[in-house]
C-alpha cells in the first residue's frame, strides 16, 4: 500500500506536522510516524480520520486514484460497520463467492469475513485493499463515503 507516502505527501505539501495529524487521531507521535512510514498498518478508522481532515478520498490515499478527491463524496462520513458489512456481502454475492472463498482469496477466515458482513468490527486496512484491487471496487464506495461503485 502507498497510503504512508501520500499522507507524508500531502502533510508536507500543506504543511502539516505529523504531530498534528496524530493530535487528530489522539494517539503518539511515535505511533502516528509508525503508521505514516507503514512499518505497522493504519486501521481504517484513523486512515478515515485523515481523509476527513484533509478532504481526500479513500481511493485516492490506497494509490486506487489519483484525484485527491471526488465530486460526489461524503467527506464526513463516521464509518458504519454495517454498511461495510452490508456492501462487502453484496460484492461477494456479486462474485459468486462465498464467506470462505473470499477469506482465502484476501489472506483471512471465513469467520473473518463474516464478522465484518454481519458488522461485529471495521474491516481491516489490508482485507480492505486486497477487496478493493482485486474486484476494482472503491474503497469509498466499500466504506459508504461514496455511491460510485467502481474505482477509477
Amino acid at each position: 500500500m502507498i497510503y504512508g507516502s501520500r499522507i507524508k505527501h500531502l502533510r508536507d505539501r500543506n504543511n502539516i506536522k505529523a504531530k498534528e495529524l496524530a493530535n487528530v487521531l489522539r494517539i503518539s507521535k511515535s505511533l502516528y510516524s509508525e503508521y505514516e512510514s507503514e512499518i505497522k498498518t493504519m486501521p481504517v478508522k484513523h486512515l478515515n480520520s485523515i481523509c476527513n481532515y484533509l478532504g481526500i478520498s479513500f481511493d485516492y490515499i490506497l494509490g486506487f486514484e489519483n484525484k485527491l478527491e471526488y465530486n460526489k463524496i461524503n467527506k464526513l462520513v463516521n464509518l458504519d460497520a454495517k454498511i461495510i458489512g452490508n456492501r462487502l456481502k453484496e460484492i461477494r454475492k456479486e462474485h459468486k463467492l462465498t464467506q470462505e472463498e473470499l477469506g482465502k482469496i484476501v489472506g483471512c477466515s471465513y469467520g473473518t469475513i463474516a464478522g465484518y458482513e454481519i458488522g461485529r468490527y471495521l474491516i481491516s486496512t489490508p482485507i480492505l485493499y486486497k477487496i478493493c484491487k482485486k474486484y476494482n471496487i472503491s474503497a469509498d464506495y466499500l466504506l459508504g463515503k461514496t455511491g460510485k461503485k467502481n474505482s477509477s
